[in-house]
């Protein structure tokens, strides 16, 4: 129960969140409420493929450099 709470919760975070940030660029309640609740779905597919892609090979990520000193 504890689980869909919390899903639930970030759901109407996210979608408030997107829906917000579209209003301050748009200025129109209808095209930002269609943004919001568009957007959570986009992620929905675009999350998983991020994964799979970033499974499919090792990276090999570095944050520091180092130049032999």
């Amino acid at each position: 129960m504890r689980l869909a709470a919390k899903t639930l919760s970030y759901s109407l975070m996210h979608v408030t969140v997107a829906t917000s940030v579209a209003y301050v660029l748009t200025g129109n309640w209808a095209i930002a409420l269609g943004i919001g609740l568009i957007e959570p779905m986009v992620q929905t597919i675009a999350y998983p493929l991020h994964e799979y892609l970033w499974e499919r090979k090792p990276v090999k990520v570095e944050l520091f450099h180092n130049h032999g000193h």
